[in-house]
C-alpha cells in the first residue's frame, strides 16, 4: 500500500510516519517545514525517519501545481493529512495564515484525493470544534456551530467541505477529532513542553485562568493505535467524524504538579486570566472509535509524561 502522510515533520504527522515504516507499506511524506516552532526539532523528526520505504518531499499544501504533480507521479492508496496551521492563540493574532493552510490548503487536498481516487482520506480536525459546552462527555453528534477560536472554525470548515466532496464525489473521508495530544518530541507551543522548558531553566510559568481548566489529555501512542487502524477502512458510511480522547479529563494543576515531580521542584507560578478563545474544559467520548476498532487501554498522565520529561531531558 502507497500512504501519504502531510505535515510528516510535525508532531502527529512524524509519530504516524514512525510508526507505520514497521509495515510492508510504502510512505510518503511531504512538509513545507515553517518556521511556526523551532524547525531543528522538525528536522530532527525527519532525520529519524530515513528509511529505505520512506520518500520525503518538501512541498507546501498551498501549492497547488506542485501537490497535483505529487499525487499524479505516486498515485496513492490512502492520505492521511495532518499538515495545517496549528494553535489556538496564534489564531487570534494570525488569522491570514490559517485561512491559508485550512482552507485553502484543505481544498487543495480534497481537489488531489478527489482526482486521483485517493480510497480514503483521513484528515486532522480538532476538540476545538465544540466551542463552550456544558454537558459532558462531548460526542461526535454534539454541535460544532459555535467555535471560539478562528483555528476550529477552519476545522469546523473543512469537515463541511469533506463532508460535501464525500456526498458530491463519493470520497471517503475521516474526520479525526484529536483531544490535547501530548507526547515526545512534542510542539514547543503546547503547555506540557512550556511547563517543562521553565522549569528546567527556573523560569516563571505563566498559568492561564490560574490553572482551571480541565483537558481530556491524550498520549501520543494511544492515539497512533487508532490513526494505524483506519488503514483497514471499516467504516461503513462515504463520511464520518471520530473522536481520539482517553475520556478521563484532568485538571491542568494535576498536570502540572505530575510536571514538577518529574523535575523534582516546584514551578514559579505566574497566573494569568482566561485567554480569549480558549475553552475551560475539554472531556470527549471515545465510544465510537473503540466500538469501530476495540477498547485499547489509554495511558495514565503520570506515564505519559514521565516518557515526555526523559525524552525533554536528553534533547535539550
Amino acid at each position: 500500500m502507497k500512504i501519504l502522510i502531510t505535515g510528516c515533520a510535525g508532531f502527529i504527522g512524524y509519530h504516524l510516519s514512525k510508526s507505520l515504516l514497521n509495515t510492508t507499506d510504502k510512505i510518503f511524506g511531504i512538509d513545507n517545514l515553517n518556521n511556526y516552532y523551532d524547525i531543528n526539532l522538525k528536522k530532527k523528526r525527519l532525520i529519524n525517519l530515513k528509511s529505505k520505504n520512506f520518500y520525503f518531499s518538501k512541498i507546501d499544501i498551498k501549492n497547488y501545481k506542485d501537490l497535483r504533480s505529487f499525487f499524479k507521479k505516486n498515485k496513492f492508496d490512502i492520505t492521511y493529512h495532518l499538515a495545517a496551521q496549528a494553535g489556538v492563540r496564534y489564531s487570534i493574532s494570525n488569522p491570514e495564515t490559517y485561512f491559508d493552510n485550512n482552507l485553502k490548503g484543505f481544498f487543495n487536498i480534497l481537489e488531489c484525493c478527489r482526482e486521483f481516487k485517493i480510497k480514503n482520506l483521513i484528515f486532522a480536525s480538532t476538540s476545538s470544534v465544540y466551542g463552550k459546552q456544558n454537558n459532558f462527555p462531548l460526542n461526535e453528534k454534539n454541535s460544532t456551530d459555535k467555535p471560539l477560536s478562528f483555528y476550529a472554525a477552519t476545522k469546523k470548515c473543512n469537515e463541511i467541505m469533506a463532508y460535501s466532496y464525500s456526498e458530491i464525489y463519493k470520497l471517503k473521508c475521516t474526520a479525526i477529532r484529536f483531544f490535547t495530544v501530548y507526547g515526545p518530541m512534542g510542539r514547543p507551543d503546547m503547555a506540557l513542553y512550556k511547563f517543562s522548558d521553565s522549569l528546567k531553566k527556573n523560569k516563571n510559568l505563566e498559568l492561564y485562568n490560574s490553572g482551571k481548566h480541565t483537558r481530556d489529555f491524550t498520549f501520543i501512542d494511544d492515539v497512533i493505535n487508532y490513526l494505524k487502524k483506519f488503514k483497514i477502512n471499516k467504516q461503513k458510511k462515504s463520511f464520518e467524524i471520530f473522536n481520539i480522547c482517553s475520556n478521563n479529563p484532568v485538571s491542568l494543576i494535576k498536570y502540572l504538579n505530575t510536571i514538577e515531580k518529574n523535575f523534582n521542584k516546584k514551578a514559579k507560578i505566574k497566573r494569568l486570566k482566561l485567554q480569549k478563545g480558549d475553552v475551560v474544559k475539554t472531556h470527549g467520548d471515545n465510544t465510537k472509535i473503540k466500538k469501530l476498532f476495540g477498547n485499547n487501554k489509554f495511558t495514565s498522565i503520570e506515564k505519559g509524561i514521565g516518557k515526555f520529561v526523559k525524552w525533554f531531558k536528553n534533547y535539550n
